[in-house]
Formats: C-alpha cells, structure tokens, sequence
C-alpha cells in the first residue's frame, strides 16, 4: 500500500489547539488543517501514541478540560475515520528510540514518534514543538502557528 509522498504527521499539540477553545489564534489554524484531513483534502496520519496523549491532554492539560465524555468522543472520531491513517509501532521502534533519544539528546517521546513516522515513510510533522523535533533529521517540521497556513500545506506540484 502507498501513501501519498506529502502525507503529513499531526503531533498532539495541533489536534489539541483544534477543540481547546481557549486560544482562538491558535485554535482557528489547527482547526482548519484537522477539518482539511478529516475531509480527505489533505491526506493526514497520527500514531496510537498521539490518540492516548490527546485524551490525557484535552481532559486535563488544556485551559478548559473536557468531560472524558465529550473528549472520548473526539479520539473515536479520530479513530473511526477512515480518511485518518493510524500508525503503531513495534517492540524495534521503541528500542531505536531509546537509543536515538540518547544520542539526539531529544525527548523519549519525540523520538518515538519520529520512530514511527520513518517506519510509515513519513516524513512531514505538523506540531508546535519545533525546538525538539529539529534534533531529528529526518522529520520536516511545519509549525502552522508561526508561519502562514499556505507555507505548511502539502506542495501541489
């Protein structure tokens, strides 16, 4: 099965700026790109990790928690939609990044998720972490909260 080549990463950050109502400016840009993937007009992927994380973070790190209620709910939509690819990774992606995190002096967690995007042939990582994914060569990191939404979306050429 191939993917296509400008198949982009959503780090939990975006996923979470997308339902947290208490940062429009943050909130208005993730929104659109969420909305554009569960469209199928840009072709999206997360990992396992990032849908557990996102359910931790939308019912107690954001500003305004939701009930588990409402945010499992969001998860599931993620998880039931078929226009989102969900990567897993293996036993061999963990220990890759426990030695890549060690090396890159970079967050176990990062890295893991960098593990699995490469296992998947991704490459393009959506995410407000630009600090610590840029200690991984081969993630392209697009912050759509600091550069303009068109400089972040997939190249149509």
């Amino acid at each position: 099965m191939s993917f296509m080549s400008d198949e982009v990463f959503f780090d939990t950050n975006i996923i979470a700026h997308a339902f947290d109502r208490s940062d429009e400016r943050k909130r208005q840009p993730c929104q659109r790109l969420v909305r554009l993937g569960f469209q199928g007009d840009l072709s999206s992927c997360i990992s396992n990790q990032v849908l557990g994380e996102l359910f931790l973070v939308l019912t107690k790190k954001v500003t305004r928690p939701l009930s588990k209620n409402v945010a499992g709910t969001i998860v599931r939509g993620f998880i039931d939609s078929p226009r989102w690819r969900k990567l897993n990774y293996s036993h061999l992606t963990v220990r890759r990044a426990l030695d890549d995190a060690g090396t890159m002096n970079a967050s176990f967690w990062d890295v893991l998720i960098a593990e699995t995007m490469r296992d998947s042939g991704v490459t393009r990582l959506y995410t407000e972490n630009e600090t610590d994914f840029r200690k991984i060569p081969w993630v392209e990191v697009l912050n759509p909260l600091r550069s303009p939404i068109r400089d972040v979306m997939p190249r149509t050429d």
